[in-house]
């Protein structure tokens, strides 16, 4: 039952994110709705799916885990370590500075990173359907942009290294509070020890 909830919300979840891909549905929705009513849309069908997705998750991992393969020890490692970076990037996206325009999406590229991680450190089959689906998200999404005319986001002005140092200063703090008080606590699994 659980992991049928969690591919239900990612459907919803993915479904809002890929139609803001298709500007020209997009446009048109917004004309037709406008554009804070678009927004609310947007945002509760995207927070129903992440429920759902969390919910699912939650209750596959308490009563319907299923092994799909055993990853070594080594890679939880691994994954550990590639995650800060993964957060770095994320909150590069919104301090932009040289990590920004570098990379032109931070985000995505801390997303595909925090999933590639993941999958290297869970065999089970909740896990590589979420994850994965996170991964190719990104990836698509990445493609979109490429071909897409408009910008996609809100501008954010781009400042200069010292955006750098405070995105990495942010994010090792949200790497540490992440990795040992939230992963633990709420996801129920130590990132150390296991």
């Amino acid at each position: 039952m659980g992991l049928v909830v969690m591919i239900l919300g990612l459907v919803l979840f993915f479904a809002a994110h890929i139609f803001t891909t298709k500007r020209k549905a997009r446009a048109e929705a917004i004309a037709r709705l406008g554009e804070g009513t678009y927004k609310i849309l947007y945002s509760l069908v995207s927070l129903a799916g992440l429920v759902l997705i969390i919910w699912g998750f939650a209750h596959y991992r308490s009563s319907g885990w299923i092994d799909v393969w055993y990853p070594p020890k080594a890679l939880k490692h691994i994954t550990l370590a590639l995650m800060l970076p993964a957060v770095i990037l994320v909150v590069a996206s919104y301090l932009r500075g040289r990590i920004y325009a570098t990379l032109k999406h931070p985000m995505l590229a801390g997303i595909k990173l925090w999933a590639a991680a993941h999958l290297l450190a869970n065999g089970d089959l909740g896990s590589i359907i979420l994850f994965g689906s996170f991964l190719g998200w990104a990836v698509y999404d990445r493609i979109t942009l490429k071909h897409r005319t408009d910008a996609g986001g809100p501008p954010i002005p781009v400042g200069g290294v010292t955006n750098d140092l405070i995105a990495i200063a942010v994010g090792v703090v949200a790497y540490l509070a992440l990795a040992f008080a939230f992963h633990p606590v709420v996801i129920g699994v130590p990132v150390i020890g296991v």
